[in-house]
């Protein structure tokens, strides 16, 4: 069953500091270069039931989901919104593609070194997904390949601190 959590920017409440920060990070001063912004990147999916259990498999958290949409959080800044295929295709401007005949994006997962990628890439194969392409070392960095049950593929990555 899929854990439903609220990242904190959700349930924070007025007056809050975390608030304060939030609409700072939003709305930086006059001057200011860098801005904040929350990523939601939205997948099509076959059988969402299928999606949710598969990451959960992979120890990932939901957050508002309905009966055709679920909200993986990928981080406090970051969530994979995995809908049904009819929904997905109402937002879509064009037709939606078959992720097991093309692909039209890689989603990559940043971890902190190379267990976590070999961690997260073993929960996503026992899940049901496959293996893509071989593990890569070079250039500084360490990524293992899957496609999930629909087809889309992510890569885990470690990258490490270049030699001196």
């Amino acid at each position: 069953m899929a854990r439903i959590v609220k990242p904190l920017a959700l349930i924070a409440k007025p007056g809050d500091a975390l608030i304060g920060r939030l609409v700072a990070t939003r709305h930086p001063k006059k001057g200011a270069t860098s801005m904040s912004t929350t990523l939601f990147v939205n997948l099509p999916v076959s059988d969402l039931e299928r999606s949710k259990e598969f990451f959960t498999a992979l120890g990932f958290d939901f957050y508002g989901m309905t009966e055709d949409m679920a909200s993986v959080i990928i981080s406090e800044r970051t969530q994979v919104m995995l809908l049904a295929q009819p929904t997905f295709a109402g937002y879509a401007q064009h037709q939606v593609a078959d992720p097991a005949k093309s692909t039209q994006m890689i989603l990559v997962l940043g971890l902190a070194d190379p267990k976590e990628v070999d961690e997260l890439v073993d929960k996503a194969l026992a899940a049901g997904a496959s293996a893509v392409g071989e593990p890569m070392t070079e250039g500084g960095r360490y990524q293992r390949g899957f496609a999930d049950p629909d087809g889309h593929q992510w890569s885990a990555l470690c990258l490490a601190a270049p030699e001196k």
